[in-house]
């Protein structure tokens, strides 16, 4: 988008794709190096694929690389850099023993609480800077995308 606007025409917006990219960046950006500042140093983007899916009673990893639309050798490496970083484990699976289930571990919970809490706090930053209505509107319409889309799974 280049040119200049007339006098008095409202200002062109990016289109959803880009306003949704511009805003990722921008919250990972934050939300990482405020998660490294609250002591987490080894935390990586890569992890939230796991971390955005992962279920309370743990999931497989071929549940785990499907959710997050990856391969499941590129799952397994950052599954496995998280158990090295003592986040997660893996388990026998209750329903097959054959199966393993990635869990949390005690620290894998503790660092989730800390995320969850730093992510509050940019919210509330968010809403201090748009206003926390219009936020909220925002925030609804979103999930509203998500939740009635067609595609929604």
């Amino acid at each position: 988008m280049s040119g200049t606007q007339p006098a008095g025409a409202p200002a062109e917006r990016l289109h959803v794709g880009q306003l949704l990219v511009h805003l990722t960046r921008l919250f990972q950006t934050e939300l990482f190096d405020r998660i490294n500042d609250a002591g987490l140093e080894d935390a990586r983007l890569s992890h939230t694929h796991v971390t955005a899916y992962i279920k309370a009673e743990g999931s497989r990893l071929t549940d785990l690389a499907a959710q997050a639309r990856m391969t499941l050798p590129a799952m397994a490496e950052i599954v496995d850099d998280l158990q090295r970083l003592g986040i997660v484990e893996r388990r026998p699976d209750p329903s097959d023993r054959r199966a393993k289930l990635i869990t949390l571990t005690d620290d894998g919970w503790k660092a989730m609480r800390t995320a969850q809490a730093i992510i509050a706090q940019l919210e509330a930053d968010y809403a201090a800077i748009v206003g926390p209505e219009r936020f909220e509107v925002m925030c609804q319409a979103m999930q509203a995308l998500i939740t009635e889309h067609p595609a929604h799974e």
